[in-house]
């Protein structure tokens, strides 16, 4: 069990479900009882396929989704009841870097007017030298004074995606989410980006709840990933562990996906038959069961436990309950 003075956020049994607008019955489990930690300083990355629930967990991580049920709580404080001021307050903790840098910044204000949004939403100015702290974040992520004057339209899309980061980072939170912040990004950008988070992780002393599709990004970015299959984790462990051994049949399919430079390193592709069935009517037991190679009768009836089988190595998988 983590040490609890050392966590930083805590997802207890997390459940986020939407309606369905064209019939009268019926939800889509995005995420479906979701549990784990996320220590301070640490990178927590999340691979999974499309629609396997990465992005709905981390916008409930901060209150951009409201929980279904379940609680998540920020340096030991439950986020759902907070409202108003405390909200507010909240807010100034944990932020997010979007996907679509272009999408995200408003295309009518310069560069100044969007950085300088933070400090008007939260009556910071007045309290601080807001033209010096905008100053700073430009140098942070490696920009200039005179981008200050530009609109989203005149920036690259690496500028723009610093921009973005920079905006994150007005408040001084301590959680960010990236949201598949590099996917949109050439990619000699994105490695320059990817260096860029990992210097100010170091500088800043910030957390990341990494989501993204590029399995070979969160494999190396990360200090812990954990593997996502339509709304649930599956395998939680250490990068190390995970290069050494993947317990779960999806982990393992997943991860051999990945191109190997070393020959000795690379492993024979495993390739998953049938399509990943639909969060609205996902099958019984686990959710895995009817592309899983190695699925049993009772993978069809019971919901397997994510048990911890090594240490720090969890896996929700009805093979290793003996273990």
């Amino acid at each position: 069990m983590a040490n609890e003075d050392k966590v930083l956020v805590k997802a207890d049994h997390v459940k986020v479900y939407f309606k369905l607008r064209n019939k009268r019955s019926g939800i889509v489990r995005a995420v479906d009882d979701v549990s784990f930690d996320i220590m301070k300083g640490e990178t927590f990355g999340v691979v999974g396929e499309s629609g396997c629930g990465k992005s709905t967990l981390g916008r409930a991580l901060i209150r951009l989704l409201d929980v279904t049920d379940g609680h998540v709580y920020l340096e030991g404080r439950d986020i759902a009841p907070l409202k108003g001021a405390d909200l507010k307050a909240m807010r100034k903790e944990a932020q997010i870097i979007f996907q679509d840098p272009s999408a995200c910044l408003n295309p009518r204000r310069t560069v100044k007017k969007i950085l300088m949004e933070p400090f008007e939403i939260h009556g910071l100015k007045g309290q601080i030298d807001v033209d010096r702290r905008i100053e700073e974040l430009l140098h942070l992520v490696g920009l200039d004074t005179y981008h200050l004057s530009r609109y989203p339209h005149e920036l690259s899309g690496g500028q723009k995606q610093r921009i973005g980061i920079a905006r994150a980072l007005a408040l001084e939170p301590r959680l960010i989410i990236c949201d598949e912040a590099v996917s949109a990004l050439d990619v000699s950008v994105q490695a320059q980006v990817l260096n860029l988070l990992q210097e100010l992780k170091q500088k800043l002393g910030l957390t990341y709840f990494f989501i993204s599709h590029n399995l070979n990004v969160v494999y190396q970015v990360s200090d812990r990933v954990g593997v996502m299959y339509l709304g649930r984790m599956v395998e939680i462990a250490s990068y190390d562990q995970l290069y050494e051994k993947r317990y779960h049949p999806y982990t393992q399919a997943l991860l051999s996906a990945i191109p190997q430079v070393d020959e000795e390193a690379q492993t024979e592709r495993i390739h998953l038959e049938g399509e990943v069935p639909s969060p609205s009517n996902p099958p019984s037991g686990c959710h895995f069961h009817t592309r899983c190679p190695r699925a049993c009768e009772r993978c069809s009836r019971e919901v397997p436990a994510l048990r911890e089988i090594g240490e720090g190595h969890f896996v929700a998988c009805h093979l290793y309950d003996q273990q």
